[in-house]
């Protein structure tokens, strides 16, 4: 059996992937919210030999997967495995894959709209123009300016190239390439020369709170931080602090440390961010082929030649 425990906000019921996962065998897809408590979780795989990932908030723990001991495979939709104890899969025997660089165009296109957007200002000036203002405003332009990428893979690389396009210098820094003192060296030199930073790396226990105070203390005041990547690379409590004292000149934002964004969050209020829903690869065209991959890995597993698998 094949299950989808977290397919909420639904995605994958009715697809083509979901019509092409029904060829491998019975299919359960839950639809309604619930697989971020662990035992609930559990109790949708149940039996089953291959559970589909969809969502961040599904919590694949230890204990969850304790609990399932039928459970030989996790197929992710998507590239980030942060809500999965990749150790203990290992451990259980689970196989973890993902599809990288299904979102990459789609992910890269918005962290470029949202340094644009606040480089711009442009959802302060369309609020003011319905309100009958003519806000002539100064302005931040790109061109000649620095971008600071965050990570280097698929999409790391695709925000480069596109802020090449603009004209910018790009600087980039690699979790795998630099590593130890002469990362450290880099990190900070990035941070000290970026006129804007773009956050991309995956979340892993080594790059939590990736920026924090002191990396805030380094970067420019008239800096600006893109977050395509997760909520948790910024310490929460230092973004708090540096946007609303005006520390950098603003930020534009995807995710957040909680998903969705609770009703009194600090961070509706200010000005200097620009916010969208944890949806910067949400189109057709990701949501169709993503979920395709995310079923195909699920098919070569099954035919016992897996591909994109996650390594510990």
């Amino acid at each position: 059996m094949i299950v989808v425990p977290d397919d909420f906000p639904s995605v994958f019921e009715g697809s083509a992937a979901h019509e092409r996962a029904r060829a491998l065998g019975e299919v359960r897809v839950y639809t309604e919210r619930g697989a971020d408590d662990e035992s609930e979780l559990a109790r949708r795989i149940g039996q089953a030999r291959v559970a589909i990932n969809i969502r961040a908030h599904a919590r694949f723990t230890d204990a969850a997967l304790c609990a399932c001991p039928r459970l030989e495979m996790i197929s992710v939709w998507g590239t980030g495995t942060d809500n999965i104890d990749l150790a203990a899969a290992a451990r259980r025997g689970v196989t973890v894959c993902n599809i990288p660089g299904a979102n990459a165009y789609a992910v890269a296109e918005h962290a470029i709209a949202l340094m644009l957007a606040v480089a711009r200002k442009i959802p302060a000036i369309d609020r003011r123009m319905r309100k009958g203002d003519w806000p002539r405003e100064m302005l931040t332009q790109l061109y000649g300016k620095t971008l600071g990428v965050f990570g280097t893979g698929h999409i790391g690389a695709r925000v480069a190239a596109l802020g090449r396009a603009l004209g910018m210098e790009v600087l980039t820094w690699s979790a795998r390439g630099q590593a130890g003192a002469a990362g450290a060296g880099a990190k900070q030199e990035l941070l000290c020369r970026a006129d804007v930073v773009s956050l991309n790396l995956r979340l892993t226990p080594e790059t939590r709170d990736f920026i924090g105070a002191a990396e805030f203390a380094l970067m420019k005041p008239a800096a600006i931080l893109v977050n395509t990547g997760r909520g948790a690379l910024v310490e929460r409590s230092a973004l708090l602090a540096v946007l609303s004292e005006e520390r950098i000149a603003g930020a534009g934002l995807d995710v957040f440390h909680d998903e969705p964004l609770a009703e009194n969050d600090p961070l509706r209020g200010l000005a200097n961010v620009v916010l969208s829903p944890h949806n910067a690869g949400q189109t057709p065209e990701v949501r169709r082929d993503g979920l395709l991959r995310t079923v195909e890995n699920v098919e070569n597993f099954l035919a016992g030649r897996a591909t994109n698998v996650v390594r510990t």
